[in-house]
């Protein structure tokens, strides 16, 4: 499953996510001239995936207790700087997913996106990572109710892939980990 081992703590299983998604950009990269319309498409979904969950799991449970966590303001610049990232990379995902491959703006959107992941993982990885391994937060619970998280959003995925049953919308997402209407932005 991606991202995931049952020793993680929060801060190795997030590293593993980009690591993960990288990895996903690269194949993107590889294929982008030669693959047909539905390779293209099934792996910038993979990747939309994988980015949408990690999001989640970062917004509903690790930047909440990373902000706990930490008293100094520039540690909550970060956190902030990361939500507003986080809106941005939701606008580039969602046309993405709404666009033909066949579309002359589709590759760059990937590319885009890509180079705003790979900001974004340099900003969390170089500087709130740190912040947050120095602090007294229990890395391991987190990271267990990240993994959990991330399982129950695999899952759903997976179902929702198979025909059985559609995502939920946000505001169901919102309800089922008690987030207010402000923490999912």
């Amino acid at each position: 499953m991606f991202g995931m081992t049952d020793d993680d703590d929060a801060i190795e299983l997030l590293k593993r996510d980009h690591d993960e998604v990288e990895t996903m950009f690269r194949q993107y990269e590889e294929i982008r001239d030669g693959a047909t319309e539905a390779q293209k498409k099934d792996l910038v979904a993979q990747i939309c995936d994988a980015l949408t969950a990690h999001a989640k799991i970062e917004e509903q449970i690790f930047y909440p207790a990373a902000r706990r966590a930490l008293a100094q303001p520039q540690a909550k610049g970060l956190l902030d700087e990361a939500a507003v990232e986080h809106q941005t990379l939701k606008d580039i995902i969602g046309r993405l997913e709404a666009a033909s491959p066949g579309d002359p703006l589709f590759d760059a959107g990937v590319k885009v996106l890509s180079e705003y992941v790979k900001h974004h993982v340099r900003e969390e990885e170089n500087e709130l990572f740190p912040k947050v391994k120095s602090s007294d937060l229990d890395l391991d619970a987190v990271g267990r109710q990240l993994a959990e998280r991330k399982r129950q959003l695999e899952g759903r995925r997976r179902t929702s892939r198979s025909g059985s049953r559609g995502r939920r919308s946000r505001s169901e997402d919102r309800a089922a980990t008690g987030a207010s209407p402000r923490a999912a932005h």
